[in-house]
């Protein structure tokens, strides 16, 4: 499909739609994530307030400027595509999730909601149109995204009804299990990931609460790791790897975690 087309949730219902920031300062943001993952941005349709990140001029995510008088973590949140946000939003309530935000409508002619599965993992709803050429999984987008929670079983059922995994319906996301994670499939494409641990309530463990995580994809692990730390970030993990990625858990100035991965070369060694 061409750059910049647009599609309905419709057609990609259950499935990750979309990635978001809400940042402190919307500038500042720019320059990390411009200089640790190459993004060049532009001005989003929702107001000076956001901006769109894109890579190759394709679109990977969007940032935002929080209020100042918003006292609320800053954290990088998924969207999924629903066909109906209202009765998305009543399915979560029905199941003991939480409702933080909305449904609200917005001036491009979606409908969306930020809440929370039963566990306090915060992710988004979004009714309306989407980015045809947004992936998780391939190209510049976002390489994956992973859900860390209490039981993964338990969750897969939660957002299988929240969200049609698995329902049989034409289109619909399908859910497996492999290598000890529940894995979601989009047309047999792996989009997300659902891993089970322990978890942590209190604030000052707020990297092992549970939590949708974002990971991106970069060319050079260690430049993009260096980049983020001569910029303010910090590191929260270790780089680590396995026989074909290397990865390392990040916050960015603002303390939004997230992770950055890149494909192991074939003569890497580690």
């Amino acid at each position: 499909m061409r750059q910049g087309s647009r599609i309905s949730t419709k057609d990609v219902f259950g499935a990750p739609c979309w990635v978001s920031l809400m940042a402190r300062d919307l500038d500042a943001a720019q320059r990390f994530y411009g200089a640790v993952v190459g993004w060049k941005f532009r001005p989003a349709r929702l107001g000076d307030a956001f901006s769109v990140a894109e890579a190759d001029g394709v679109p990977v995510a969007g940032i935002g400027a929080l209020a100042a008088d918003l006292a609320m973590a800053v954290a990088w949140t998924p969207y999924f595509a629903v066909d109906d946000a209202d009765v998305a939003a009543d399915r979560i309530r029905e199941r003991s999730g939480t409702i933080a935000v909305g449904p609200v409508s917005f001036e491009s002619g979606g409908r969306g909601a930020l809440v929370a599965d039963r566990d306090g993992a915060v992710f988004g709803i979004w009714e309306g149109p989407v980015a045809a050429d947004w992936r998780v999984g391939a190209g510049q987008a976002p390489a994956w995204l992973e859900l860390r929670t209490r039981n993964a079983f338990e969750s897969a059922i939660f957002y299988g009804e929240v969200l049609e995994w698995a329902s049989g319906r034409a289109g619909c996301c399908e859910v497996s299990y492999e290598e000890d994670q529940v894995v979601l499939r989009q047309g047999g494409e792996p989009v997300a990931r659902l891993n089970s641990g322990p978890v942590e309530t209190a604030a000052y463990f707020a990297h092992a609460r549970p939590r949708w995580h974002v990971h991106f994809r970069v060319p050079d692990l260690d430049l993009a790791r260096a980049a983020a730390l001569d910029l303010g970030g910090r590191t929260v993990s270790e780089v680590t790897g396995n026989e074909t990625e290397r990865w390392v858990a990040l916050r960015d100035p603002d303390g939004a975690l997230f992770t950055l991965t890149t494909a192991r070369e074939r003569d890497d060694d580690g």
